[in-house]
């Protein structure tokens, strides 16, 4: 049986995924050697939408030719890598960006917002698997009223490898004592999905209009479970509940309280 449902937080929670797909583009512009647009590195990088911030930054130092350009920002900033350079320039935008709580406490998807608070009162236990670093993740969801509403957060400092690697959906299960299929997933991105169902996990995808493509094209779950609309996820989310427990045998209502039959 299910008893678990752990949410990836943005792009799922709150829509700071182009912040961070700006702020990436912010910190290249200032790195490249070439004149460019914020436009250009976005639209270059659509597909690192969901990775780590780390393997995010080795790939557009290597697409956008700023190895030479870091090498002085190394010995500034007492740095041994490249990418270690790149994520201090990138963090220091990001956290710009989400320092006004107002803006981005509007940010928040309300649906999928609704979801977790019904969940929690179903008697779910809950968890929070995010590829951002934990001063970030707890910046957002301070600003969402959520420091406390998580039996656990899992962020990229705790993983090796980031999404799409199922280590960090594999680590949750651990902590909270519970085998893979005991877990439902809420993700947006592909590298999400395939994270989550490498680990063996039940998972339903609502993406943006910046992953959408992405999602539908990995033909990684069923059609049904890909929701377009977030309106769509509580039902969604119902459904697979009841498909689950009739599954193993066990009858009678779901949950309670806005999550069930």
């Amino acid at each position: 049986m299910i008893e678990a449902i752990i949410f990836d937080l943005d792009g799922t929670l709150v829509q700071t995924e182009l912040l961070k797909a700006r702020s990436h583009a912010l910190a290249t512009l200032e790195l490249s050697p070439v004149p460019l647009t914020e436009e250009q590195v976005i639209a270059a990088s659509q597909d690192l939408y969901g990775t780590s911030d780390h393997l995010t930054a080795l790939i557009l130092i290597e697409r956008f030719s700023l190895q030479d350009s870091i090498q002085a920002r190394l010995a500034q900033w007492g740095m041994q890598t490249p990418w270690e350079a790149f994520l201090k320039l990138q963090r220091g935008i990001y956290m710009d960006m989400v320092a006004d709580r107002q803006a981005l406490r509007q940010r928040g998807i309300a649906d999928t917002l609704a979801v977790l608070d019904a969940v929690r009162r179903a008697g779910f236990r809950v968890a929070l698997a995010t590829m951002s670093f934990r001063d970030q993740a707890e910046t957002v969801l301070d600003a969402l009223g959520l420091a406390h509403a998580f039996e656990l957060v899992v962020t990229a400092e705790d993983v090796q490898e980031g999404k799409p690697d199922p280590e960090i959906y594999r680590l949750v299960a651990q902590r909270l004592g519970l085998s893979s299929q005991q877990c439902l997933v809420i993700e947006d991105t592909l590298v999400g999905v395939q994270s989550a169902v490498a680990a063996g996990m039940w998972c339903i995808a609502v993406p943006t209009y910046l992953t959408r493509d992405e999602v539908h094209g990995g033909h990684v779950l069923d059609e049904r479970w890909i929701l377009d609309d977030p309106a769509a996820l509580q039902g969604a989310l119902e459904e697979m509940l009841q498909e689950r427990m009739v599954e193993e045998g066990v009858r009678g209502a779901v949950v309670e309280q806005g999550v069930g039959a």
